[in-house]
């Protein structure tokens, strides 16, 4: 097998690993808060546990320390209001809001990266509002509150996503990726006595030990769909070019969506009007890599700490 074709099954299996986090979370029976601070706080022990991250950290300056930090509280925003989704509406819902960062992105970037806006991307986030409208009127009221999260969460994803591609050329990857979650499972920490009175539908005691079931998929979701993934997207996408590769991740939603119809029958929830929505959003989101050549991944680092993975800058 060639290092292209062995990258395209490696990324394929990363973004299927990406598609469980979200059946995962409709598993683990934690709230929102409680669920993404033991994430979180897993996937830090074991980084620690890495030479590697040590040596980043010692050699990592303190302004840059702040950045991602700050950053990193972001990731957790975005953590615990797609979870959020999960537990409000369900994982087919989250996974599809998750869809909407593409958009986001085409429409955040700019401004951030300091260029022009594009005419065809602000096209395409118009574009999708007809899907948007078919997905909320495809599902139960109850359920809505559920959407408003999920985008909300698409929203951190394209505001981290953007500020990650500009500072990940500075440190290690993996440095990186402990900086961002130990500062996100504080900021989360201190976020904790809040949340009953801000979000109480998100909220849950931290120092709680989870059940034996709960711990079981915390520990997958934090070992088999956080860390190896990222570490086997790491090497894949150095033999793909970066349009390959968003194709691919472009399938996470789609992933989790039929894993969620088999895994928990979530189809019966839903009407044919969310499915259809589902595609014109998927469309848009398939689309967006057309509207740009084809360029060699330069840090894929990126990936580590998004449930929705942005390539293409």
């Amino acid at each position: 097998m060639t290092p292209a074709a062995k990258a395209h099954w490696q990324i394929h299996l990363c973004v299927l690993l990406w598609g469980f986090t979200a059946i995962l979370g409709k598993l683990i029976t934690l709230p929102a808060l409680p669920l993404v601070w033991w994430r979180m706080g897993l996937v830090v022990l074991a980084l620690l546990l890495v030479p590697r991250v040590w040596r980043g950290l010692r050699a990592m300056p303190g302004r840059l320390l702040l950045a991602y930090a700050g950053v990193g509280v972001l990731v957790a925003l975005h953590w615990l209001t797609f979870y959020g989704a999960i537990k409000l509406a369900n994982a087919s819902v989250a996974a599809t809001c998750m869809a909407f960062a593409t958009v986001f992105t085409a429409l955040i970037e700019p401004k951030l990266a300091g260029r022009r806006f594009s005419r065809r991307e602000v096209a395409l986030g118009l574009a999708v509002l007809p899907g948007v409208a078919l997905v909320v009127g495809g599902v139960s009221a109850d359920m809505r509150v559920g959407i408003a999260v999920g985008a909300l969460s698409a929203l951190f994803v394209a505001v981290f996503g953007s500020l990650n591609k500009r500072l990940v050329e500075h440190a290690d990857p993996l440095t990186v990726t402990a900086v961002e979650l130990g500062a996100g499972a504080l900021a989360l920490t201190a976020l904790a006595p809040l949340m009953p009175a801000i979000f109480p539908a998100l909220a849950g005691p931290l120092l709680v030990l989870p059940s034996a079931s709960d711990a079981l998929w915390l520990l997958l979701l934090a070992g088999a769909c956080t860390l190896f993934p990222f570490a086997l997207s790491l090497v894949a996408l150095r033999h793909m070019s970066a349009f390959s590769a968003q194709m691919a991740v472009n399938l996470e939603p789609v992933y989790a969506i039929v894993l969620a119809m088999l895994l928990l029958g979530e189809q019966r929830e839903l009407a044919p009007m969310f499915y259809g929505g589902v595609a014109i959003i998927l469309a848009a989101v398939f689309a967006h890599p057309l509207m740009h050549r084809q360029r060699r991944i330069d840090h894929p680092e990126v990936l580590g700490t998004s449930e929705a993975k942005g390539i293409v800058e």
